[in-house]
C-alpha cells in the first residue's frame, strides 16, 4: 500500500524512527542528559521550493539554540516515494532517520521490520518532555490541542506512530477571470461534470493558434496534482470500491475502467493533464495558462494570483481573481 490509501487529501507527518544502529526494543529514558551530545537525522520533502527549505533551516537553527547539545541534520527529498524507497532499504543496513515526514501507509510497511519505528505513546503524555510538558523550552501543542481526526491517521495497530505537525488536504484552485470569460459563473458546489464542460471549451484555440481563453499558446485547462488521488476521491464519491482494510485489492472493476476512459478522453483533447506530465500545477495558474489546478493546500502561499513574485518569472506574472473551493463532487 502506498499514498493511494489516503482519501481526498495529502497527509503529512512527523513520525519517529528508531535509525540506531541497534534493533533493541525503545526504552523510554529516566531523564534528559543535557550534558551529552545527541545527533538527529531528519529526512524531510520539500519540493524544491526555496521558502519551504528556508522554514525547516530556520526552524532547526531555532531549536538547536534551545537545545545546543542536540544537531539536526537534514536531508531533503523532492518524492515522499523516495524517503520510503530509502527509508525501506535502510532499515537493513540499521542506518533509517531519527525522524522523517512520511505517509501512515509508509509507516505500515516499516513496522514490517523489528523495533524500526518508536511508538510515541509514553513520549507523548510524558509530564516533562511530552505533548504540552513543563520542561520544554518551547510553546508546544498539548494533545487536546491536535485536531482528533488528524492525530487518529497516525495511529497504526493501536499504537501512535506519527503526529500532524504537517497537515494538509486538498483543494480546488480556479481562475476566476478566465472561467468567466468563456461565459461560465463559477457554481456554490463543483461538479465533475461542470469542471469537464468548462476545460473542454477552454481548448478552443484563435486562427493564429493561441488559445480564446488567454491568449497565449499554453494553456492546460485542467491540471491535478496527484493522479492516486484524483482516482481515489473520484471512486469514493461514487461508491465504488478500492480496497478493503485487509489489504484486499478491488480497484479493477467496470467503475474504475469507466473513469479512467473518461479521463482519457479529456487528456487526448487537451483538456487535462497531471503533475507528472506536464508539471506543478501552480506554475500554470500562476502564468494564467490553467484554468483549474487541484493541489495541496500546503502550497497556498504559492498557488494562484497572491504568489510572492520571487516564485513566479516577473515577466510571466498575470492578474486575475484566485478562487479556492473543495475539490469537485458528483451530480446527486
Amino acid at each position: 500500500m502506498r499514498k493511494l490509501l489516503v482519501l481526498l487529501l495529502v497527509c503529512l507527518f512527523l513520525t519517529g524512527c528508531h535509525g540506531s544502529r541497534s534493533r533493541e526494543m525503545f526504552v523510554m529514558p529516566d531523564h534528559f542528559d543535557d550534558s551529552r551530545t545527541y545527533n538527529i537525522t531528519f529526512w524531510a520533502k520539500n519540493d524544491t521550493n526555496k521558502n519551504q527549505t528556508a522554514v525547516y533551516k530556520q526552524a532547526i537553527e531555532d531549536f538547536e539554540k534551545l537545545y545546543p547539545n542536540i544537531k539536526v541534520h537534514m536531508k531533503l527529498y523532492t518524492d515522499y516515494g523516495k524517503i520510503y524507497n530509502d527509508v525501506i532499504t535502510n532499515i537493513g543496513t540499521d542506518t533509517t532517520p531519527n525522524v522523517a515526514i512520511t505517509y501512515p501507509d509508509h509507516i505500515a510497511a516499516y513496522l514490517e521490520g523489528q523495533n524500526t519505528v518508536v511508538s510515541l505513546d509514553e513520549l507523548m503524555v510524558d509530564e516533562e518532555y511530552g505533548l504540552n510538558g513543563s520542561a520544554l523550552k518551547f510553546d508546544s501543542p498539548s494533545k487536546d490541542e491536535i485536531v482528533p481526526a488528524f492525530l487518529e491517521e497516525g495511529i497504526i495497530q493501536n499504537h501512535q506512530y506519527a503526529l500532524p505537525y504537517m497537515r494538509s488536504t486538498e483543494a480546488l484552485y480556479i481562475n476566476k477571470d478566465l472561467v468567466e470569460k468563456l461565459g461560465y459563473s463559477i457554481p456554490d458546489v463543483i461538479t465533475w461534470d461542470w469542471i469537464w464542460e468548462v476545460s473542454e471549451v477552454a481548448t478552443k484555440k484563435n486562427a493564429d493558434g493561441t488559445y480564446v481563453a488567454n491568449g497565449q499558446k499554453v494553456l492546460i485547462p485542467f491540471i491535478y496534482k496527484s493522479t492516486d488521488n484524483m482516482l481515489i476521491s473520484m471512486l469514493k464519491q461514487k461508491g465504488a470500491p478500492y480496497s478493503t482494510e485487509a489489504g484486499h485489492v478491488e480497484i479493477f472493476n467496470d467503475e474504475t475502467t469507466n473513469l479512467l476512459e473518461e479521463i482519457g478522453d479529456h487528456t487526448k483533447s487537451g483538456a487535462f493533464s497531471t503533475f507528472k506530465i506536464s508539471g506543478y500545477p501552480a506554475n500554470f495558474l500562476n502564468a494564467g495558462q490553467a484554468l483549474f489546478a487541484i493541489d495541496s493546500t500546503a502550497g497556498a502561499t504559492w498557488m494562484g494570483a497572491d504568489a510572492p513574485l520571487s516564485d513566479i518569472a516577473e515577466d510571466s506574472k498575470v492578474e486575475f481573481e484566485t478562487v479556492v473551493r473543495p475539490i469537485p463532487q458528483y451530480d446527486v
